[in-house]
């Protein structure tokens, strides 16, 4: 493994094509969507099928941020538990929200199914693994309350988490029927494929420079020529630079890293045997799946570190010899990382930065399904659609306090993290 390298291994393995395009000069459009993951392609597919004209200007590759280079959990919810998320929202829109993110894998199963993307889909759900008696307690408090809304999930015995994952390290799990996994990188190609075969413009290298208000629309400028909208849907998430003040502030970027190891075979045929992948419950978390060569890719919170030999290398060697003994030396064959927009409240926004202009941002980690359902409620909302029927209330951008703090402590914290579990 020569380093950590600029692309993932999603990125590498994606049967689906880059379809983006330079910009050949100035365009006029009905919406102008920043950044092409899966927030602003779901958005620009939706809005297309609604036969508006939809441009998605993309600074760098589709799914060059973290849509292309997460873990490819297709997960229901959000970190929160649902009788936390309606304490925060009110009964209402809480239930609202919860009922809307609970069906969102099946609405991304769906447009994978409609559009034919090859992602690598698998339906045979995630587990949510206790890393503690205490992390089993937590578990316990979200199946009671998901089985109550009627979800098909299950809590998982220390014996059976065992027998799924193939792994005697856990306390028990959390099985959720409703997931899944897939190659990120492939579903937000396939994505914008579908995108653009319903009509969307979808522009690569095309970064945008400047932002402002003209007449009743926006002008949007590029380095290749500029958009005329009505609307601008800024859908960087935690990638958004300074191209609108003080959006950047209001989160709190997190690295995530993960290490691939090279194709298994059978040795990894007892290992998350019916391909669910899991992530636990610890407040450093840490994920672990197979993708469809037989390949183990593991990852914590945390930049990639070092290339062969490294430090990110030697802590994906040491948790793979902790969670399965047997499974013997294993050569690796790449490493990235990727960012995460993380706010105090672990719940995603929708700000409306101004007239016309919003930004779905800050989904903690739960970019795949949310991003996918947040895209197509701006659809919606654009087509003649109202605030209220969000998914989230429309709120203004604030500041987070001691942001900037924050971020070099958990950089600090996750480095010294890999390093005591390298040992």
């Amino acid at each position: 493994m020569a380093g950590a390298s600029t692309l993932s291994l999603w990125d590498q393995t994606s049967e689906e094509v880059d379809p983006g395009v330079p910009m050949g000069g100035d365009l006029t459009v009905d919406v102008a969507i920043v950044g092409g993951g899966y927030t602003g392609l779901s958005t620009a597919l939706h809005l297309a099928e609604k036969g508006m004209a939809a441009c998605v200007l993309e600074a760098r590759q589709i799914g060059f941020g973290g849509s292309g280079r997460n873990v490819g959990l297709l997960n229901a919810g959000l970190w929160l538990p649902p009788q936390d998320v309606r304490a925060r929202l009110g009964a209402a829109r809480g239930a609202k929200l919860v009922d809307l993110l609970g069906g969102a894998p099946a609405y991304v199963m769906s447009l994978i199914e409609r559009h034919q993307i090859r992602c690598e889909l698998t339906r045979s759900g995630t587990i949510h693994a206790a890393h503690s008696p205490a992390g089993m307690k937590d578990l316990a408090r979200r199946a009671e309350e998901w089985q109550r809304l009627g979800a098909p999930v299950r809590l998982l015995s220390q014996q059976e988490a065992a027998g799924k994952i193939g792994s005697e390290a856990f306390f028990g799990g959390l099985l959720d029927a409703r997931a899944g996994t897939l190659n990120p990188m492939g579903y937000v190609r396939g994505l914008a494929r579908a995108a653009a075969a319903a009509g969307a413009r979808i522009h690569t290298e095309a970064e945008v420079t400047k932002l402002f208000r003209q007449g009743e629309g926006w002008q949007v400028e590029t380095g290749a020529g500029t958009v005329t909208a009505k609307w601008v849907v800024l859908a960087t998430n935690a990638y958004s630079g300074d191209l609108w003040p003080g959006l950047r502030s209001s989160f709190v970027p997190i690295d995530y890293f993960q290490v691939a190891t090279r194709p298994l075979g059978e040795r990894v045929a007892q290992i998350l045997a019916e391909r669910q992948g899991i992530w636990d419950t610890g407040k450093i978390m840490f994920s672990l799946r197979r993708d469809a060569a037989g390949r183990l890719i593991i990852g914590s919170m945390g930049a990639a570190i070092g290339g062969e030999g490294g430090l990110s290398e030697r802590w994906a060697r040491r948790q793979l010899v902790r969670l399965f003994p047997l499974l013997g030396p294993v050569e690796l064959e790449t490493s990235w990382h990727g960012q995460i927009a993380m706010n105090r409240e672990h719940m995603p926004r929708i700000h409306r930065l101004a007239e016309g202009l919003y930004t779905p941002i800050g989904y903690n980690g739960r970019g795949i399904a949310p991003g996918t359902v947040f895209g197509k409620a701006m659809a919606d909302l654009l087509s003649g659609g109202d605030e209220a029927d969000l998914p989230m209330p429309v709120t203004d951008v604030e500041p987070t306090r001691g942001g900037r703090l924050q971020r070099g402590l958990f950089k600090a914290v996750f480095a010294a993290n890999q390093l005591l579990k390298s040992i």
